[in-house]
């Protein structure tokens, strides 16, 4: 029998309570418009109008900062995302959990709005009180919800395309702007560039070299699309043992295949200490705390070893066909006999399938729109140097950001177009704690975010703002000069 949320077309435009709510949440934003006046002017490159902001992204991250940009009257803005309608984020393509793994009462996109909230959602669209009755959020819906979200937002947004190269310009009255190149060949000027391009914007999705040499269509990283069906019967060997991993292990045993899942350590991960992080004086103000704190703290965090959630683990352990081999980590792997040959710590194994659960590796010049300036960018270790005990040159990889989530120059003077160009993804985690891709975060950063974009559009036209309160002149009364007494 379907879940529920299999039966709700994406943008729910069958229900007389999701209409209902959309005109709940219009009238919310109304009634929370404040301040109102539109204070943005059109600014020029070669003659025509150059957006205000592009958001490089189109996911949970970058709807919602989308939305805070509109609601502070910075409606001159554009989302871009690579993948076709309704396939942005992670959501409908690599989260192979049936659930979220965060709180269903944890608030986010919502950015404060009841009725934009999941709850008001998942209430209209399955019956009031279905949400009581929800355990965790089921990843489906959260995906609906999503499309919902920029529906009823009216968030303008293209997709197909992708940011290729950027570039500085300037702007036809001499301000500056972003020359962004799309993977049609266009090239859009922008005064403030977002880059909510997930886990992967800084760098890459990584496996072992020798992992990497294996035929494509013999291995994988949980970050791609996998043919399940096809491992039906097959010995899948999966490296790493957090919870990404652990899904796509449920994945392959749920088609049909034997599954062996191997950690290097001798014994799992099994506290999350990301749960540890979900308060407020944290997720607002770890960013704003000492290097030397940040630095400790985020490490701790981002070096330990990752808790899997127990349903997570529960669904494995339902197979007989599952193995977990612990203090096994992979050496080589190479073609042998028509299987993959995996060399371990503890002897050979031979696989059909590896599936990498492997993270990411930080490295700004991988990513073809930074390569051209990823010498320019501040990383880590170019701002602060650990006491050895805490060295960790993997994290000295981070981009070191500014207090507005924006790229800093590596030497002073050499880039300040940098300035214009805000981060908000994985690699932002190390200056300001989870954010970007975290769902805890968005209610904290997404503003912090909104607010570096609009204070930089701000200080661009200071003399025009100059320029408009020497010349207001907005009386608000005519006076009675037959009732004045003048001498």
């Amino acid at each position: 029998m379907p879940m529920a949320h299999d039966l709700l077309t994406p943008s729910g435009m069958n229900s007389a309570e999701i209409t209902a709510l959309e005109v709940r949440v219009r009238r919310d934003i109304e009634m929370t418009a404040h301040p109102r006046m539109d204070w943005m002017a059109p600014r020029l490159y070669g003659g025509k109008p150059a957006l205000d902001a592009l958001i490089v992204g189109a996911g949970q991250s970058g709807l919602c900062i989308g939305f805070a940009l509109m609601r502070d009257r910075v409606r001159n803005i554009l989302l871009i995302d690579r993948a076709p309608e309704g396939r942005e984020g992670i959501w409908g393509r690599f989260a192979r959990m049936p659930t979220l793994r965060s709180p269903k009462d944890q608030t986010g996109p919502d950015l404060g709005i009841p009725s934009l909230t999941f709850e008001a959602w998942y209430d209209a669209a399955y019956g009031a009180g279905s949400f009581a009755g929800l355990g965790l959020i089921p990843t489906g819906a959260w995906d609906d919800y999503l499309k919902w979200y920029r529906r009823v937002l009216a968030l303008p947004q293209r997709n197909g395309v992708a940011a290729t190269a950027i570039a500085p310009g300037r702007l036809d009255d001499g301000g500056r702007c972003l020359l962004v190149t799309l993977s049609t060949g266009e090239v859009l000027a922008a005064r403030k560039l977002v880059l909510a391009t997930g886990q992967d914007g800084t760098g890459e999705w990584w496996m072992p070299d020798f992992v990497r040499a294996l035929p494509t269509d013999r291995r994988a990283h949980t970050c791609e699309s996998i043919d399940f069906e096809r491992l039906r019967g097959q010995t899948v060997a999966v490296l790493g043992a957090g919870s990404s991993a652990m899904d796509n292990a449920a994945v392959a045993l749920e088609h049909g295949a034997v599954v062996h899942l191997f950690c290097r350590r001798p014994e799992p991960g099994v506290v999350q200490r990301y749960r540890w992080l979900t308060f407020a004086g944290f997720l607002r103000h770890i960013g704003e705390m000492p290097d030397e704190w940040r630095w400790r703290v985020m490490r701790n965090i981002l070096t330990a070893r990752e808790g899997f959630p127990v349903d997570t683990y529960n669904r494995v352990l339902a197979f007989p066909e599952f193995t977990m081999q612990l203090a096994r980590p992979w050496t080589d792997a190479r073609m042998q006999n028509g299987r993959i040959r995996i060399e371990t710590a503890r002897g050979p194994f031979d696989a059909d399938y590896a599936i990498c659960g492997t993270g990411i590796h930080q490295d700004v010049g991988l990513r073809p729109e930074l390569a051209s300036f990823a010498d320019k960018i501040a990383l880590w270790r170019d701002r602060y140097t650990p006491p050895a005990s805490e060295e960790d040159p993997l994290l000295a990889c981070y981009p070191y950001l500014g207090p507005d989530y924006a790229f800093l120059e590596r030497t002073p003077g050499t880039a300040p177009w940098l300035a214009d160009i805000h981060l908000f993804g994985i690699g932002a985690t190390l200056s300001f704690g989870p954010s970007g891709s975290s769902i805890n975060a968005l209610t904290t950063a997404v503003p912090k975010v909104a607010a570096g974009v609009t204070r930089g559009l701000f200080a661009g036209d200071l003399q025009r703002h100059w320029e408009s309160l020497l010349a207001y002149d907005v009386k608000q009364v005519e006076l009675d000069w037959s009732r004045m007494a003048t001498g």
